[in-house]
């Protein structure tokens, strides 16, 4: 997430509730993108600390856990700055002006001069976010799945002109025969099989094969994947999007929750603060009078009890407002009792963070170190592959 401060209800249904079930079933990375957020806010660079302190806080308050999942901040993992500059030569330039969010953002924030390297160059930047730690498996919704493939393109097209390494193919019939007789003969026929027969299944069966070969190193293995299908080293795996479902969460006007539409409930409002909110939103307009019928579905307040109400209750709610048997009023209070009944355990562990910045630090600092072990080793491939170990 790009650092703009706290975060809203908004945020957590949408990414961190994901977050929060991905982090005990895979290995995950969860980053702040301080210099993402430079991409387009680099005039206003002095705001940054804080928002940075204020999401790690959201995240770990929201379930985030630094011992299930990898958190850090992108500045202090040089290595992605020195991975974008070297995927930025080898990245053509058209590729970078055909991103639809490089002339929709322009259009959309005129009052920015986003005629920048840095702006133009950001999809390199993030490939680099995902691609220092050969990531299996990225998490998008529908409408992100092209920028990730500009990313699988870089590593092709990486893996094209840097992997076909001196010896490659007898490197990788050495390595096969690290993995023993039956299943290096395994290995061939499927090989064989795949390259011969175009056989898709047995490129599938191989690949398995290989992921569960414990005796082969980072190195071989991923020598095997290029040598099975005939290529070369395959160095920056492509990664796969792993598509969710985008839960846009309603907000105080009836359009999507945003900062910019001034209409979210922060994670750490306080009460008082959401039932004033919730008390003034819109609802029906033909509900002019308390007597006056007014219809769920052109309320606003409507789309917010999908989310927090149980039916029984949402059923009760609707017939009330229908009938005028109950007034707005009444309508907003079971959502008032929903939205505080999920932010109270929320804003608990949030105080216990904020009034703690050095364990804050200390769990930014941890989890940055690992990170960079991660990102050192993919370097290492990176900058023998491109030729530049010379002084090592």
């Amino acid at each position: 997430m790009r650092p703009t401060g706290r975060l809203h209800l908004g945020h957590y249904h949408g990414v961190l509730k994901n977050w929060l079930e991905l982090q005990h079933s895979y290995e995950c990375f969860f980053f702040i993108a301080d210099w993402h957020a430079l991409t387009t806010h680099y005039e206003t660079p002095l705001d940054l600390g804080q928002h940075v302190t204020d999401m790690v806080i959201d995240w770990l308050a929201a379930g985030v856990s630094p011992s299930a999942a990898t958190v850090f901040v992108q500045s202090r993992v040089p290595e992605h700055a020195e991975l974008h500059l070297l995927l930025s030569m080898i990245t053509p330039l058209g590729w970078l002006e055909r991103v639809p969010t490089y002339k929709d953002q322009q259009e959309q924030l005129r009052e920015r001069d986003l005629a920048t390297y840095g702006f133009l160059g950001y999809p390199v930047l993030q490939s680099a976010d995902v691609l220092a730690y050969r990531a299996g498996l990225v998490p998008v919704g529908e409408d992100q799945v092209a920028h990730l493939e500009v990313t699988r393109e870089i590593a092709r097209r990486f893996n094209h002109l840097y992997g076909r390494e001196p010896g490659f193919a007898d490197k990788a019939e050495a390595a096969i025969d690290k993995i023993g007789k039956k299943m290096a003969r395994r290995y061939r026929d499927l090989r064989k099989r795949f390259q011969e027969q175009g056989e898709g299944e047995a490129l599938d069966v191989a690949r398995a094969l290989l992921e569960g070969q414990q005796n082969l190193s980072l190195a071989d293995r991923e020598r095997l994947f290029g040598y099975l299908e005939g290529g070369g080293k395959i160095i920056l795996p492509e990664p796969q999007p792993m598509l969710t479902p985008t839960a846009k969460m309603p907000g105080l006007d009836g359009r999507k929750m945003s900062k910019s539409y001034n209409n979210a409930i922060s994670l750490r409002s306080e009460p008082a603060q959401v039932d004033r909110q919730i008390r003034t939103m819109p609802t029906d307009p033909a509900r002019v009078r308390r007597t006056d019928p007014g219809d769920p579905d052109k309320c606003p307040v409507w789309a917010l009890h999908q989310v927090y109400t149980p039916e029984e209750t949402r059923i009760e709610l609707a017939h009330g407002c229908r009938t005028a048997g109950i007034g707005c009023l009444d309508c907003k209070r079971p959502l008032i009792e929903g939205v505080l009944a999920e932010l109270a355990p929320i804003q608990e562990r949030a105080r216990e963070y904020a009034s703690d910045p050095g364990l804050v630090r200390s769990i930014i600092n941890e989890g940055s170190e690992a990170a960079r072990e991660e990102a050192r080793e993919t370097l290492d491939e990176v900058r023998r592959a491109m030729g530049l170990d010379y002084l090592r």
